[in-house]
């Protein structure tokens, strides 16, 4: 039979357009549904990540009071000990002449014990101090002062300063302080030897008053004081007082040159004759390894009316000859015309030859033959007056600073 054609009667047609309709709303759903989740994982994909959370550290706590303080002080410490023969032999533990620190023949001695704190005055914080405690001999000799009841006697140095905004800055000090004069100083570790020179010995140790400080470049330094006395003295003797001035040359990197003068009555109660001491002191340091030294000293007081005078010549020099050994001979001239410092009119001479160890750690150790004699009989030796003695002397010293 032959198939007839379908007859399309708007019935037909109707539900035939609804049907289309229907097919492309859910395909265009189907593509926006698409399109929407290609979209979300774009954005997701190109977005920024979120930003890390920084952690900050808790703000530092502030420091105890007193600790920024003492940031800025210096400690500095010393213990020096030693054991000296005199072959002229005294008794044992007697004083050998004309020697100030090592001076106990056949005697094991502390010699001095130190703790000081240095704060320098500053641009940035004007106001300074420097206190210097000192036990032992070395004290007991060098702040020995009836005048003022050895009120001072563990007391090296104590003093204020102060930083003025002057020029480059001008520096005042008040109060103890050890003197410039000389080229030797207190403790035995700055020193090329260990015993100190007549020089030494016989002049001031340090002053009692006011300094001014001045250093207008790295080549020059100036300073001036007026003070109690000249010869150690804490107490004042007279109703006056003595002045002094310090000039510090270094003209190239290996010489140091300085002068000292020093002016003032210095007689027990006696302010019209005065006292007058002019030191010159070099340093030059050729090399590395090798270190001169020179210390001349005049000196001329009033006496009872009449003029006295002394003077001295000091040579030094040391040479290192390996990283831990070290050598320093030195010889010394000392003329006391007067006879007003050392008790007698005299030529002393002293030749000294000191032989230094440094360990790694920091301890020196000094063995030290001498040789001290006169043009005239001061020494002793088996109870007859002889014009020489001769020592040896081992120490061992350990210094240490905080800076």
């Amino acid at each position: 039979m032959k198939h007839q054609p379908t007859t399309l009667t708007p019935a037909r047609a109707f539900a035939g357009a609804v049907a289309a309709f229907a097919c492309a709303a859910l395909l265009t759903a189907t593509q926006a549904q698409a399109a929407g989740t290609d979209a979300a994982t774009t954005v997701a994909t190109e977005a920024p990540a979120a930003e890390a959370t920084v952690t900050q550290d808790p703000p530092a706590a502030e420091p105890p009071p007193g600790v920024s303080f003492f940031k800025k002080v210096e400690l500095t410490g010393l213990v020096d000990a030693y054991y000296t023969y005199n072959f002229n032999e005294p008794a044992t533990g007697t004083m050998t002449p004309l020697r100030n620190f090592d001076v106990r023949h056949n005697q094991f001695s502390v010699a001095y014990l130190e703790l000081a704190m240095n704060k320098a005055a500053t641009a940035e914080d004007r106001v300074g101090f420097r206190f210097d405690l000192g036990y032992g001999q070395v004290a007991q000799i060098f702040n020995t002062d009836l005048l003022d009841n050895n009120a001072l006697v563990n007391v090296q140095q104590a003093y204020v300063s102060y930083l003025a905004p002057v020029g480059s800055g001008l520096t005042l000090d008040f109060g103890k302080f050890v003197t410039p004069v000389g080229f030797e100083l207190t403790e035995s570790n700055l020193d090329f030897n260990y015993s100190r020179a007549f020089s030494y010995a016989l002049g001031p140790f340090y002053h009692v008053g006011a300094r001014l400080g001045y250093t207008p470049n790295d080549k020059v330094s100036l300073s001036a004081m007026l003070v109690n006395g000249w010869s150690g003295q804490a107490g004042d003797n007279n109703a006056g007082k003595t002045v002094g001035g310090s000039i510090i040359l270094k003209p190239t990197g290996k010489l140091t040159i300085a002068e000292n003068v020093l002016f003032g009555p210095e007689q027990d109660g006696n302010t019209d004759d005065k006292r007058f001491l002019t030191n010159t002191n070099l340093a030059f340091n050729p090399t590395d390894k090798v270190s001169l030294g020179a210390d001349l000293y005049y000196a001329r007081d009033t006496v009872a009316g009449s003029d006295v005078d002394w003077m001295s010549t000091v040579l030094y020099m040391r040479g290192q000859v390996t990283p831990v050994f070290a050598v320093a001979p030195r010889f010394e001239y000392f003329d006391d015309g007067g006879g007003l410092v050392s008790g007698a009119v005299q030529k002393l001479k002293d030749f000294t030859l000191t032989g230094e160890f440094k360990s790694s750690e920091g301890v020196i150790f000094k063995v030290e033959f001498r040789r001290d004699w006169s043009d005239v009989d001061v020494f002793t030796k088996n109870g007859n007056a002889v014009n020489n003695q001769n020592t040896f002397t081992a120490s061992m010293v350990y210094a240490f600073s905080s800076k």
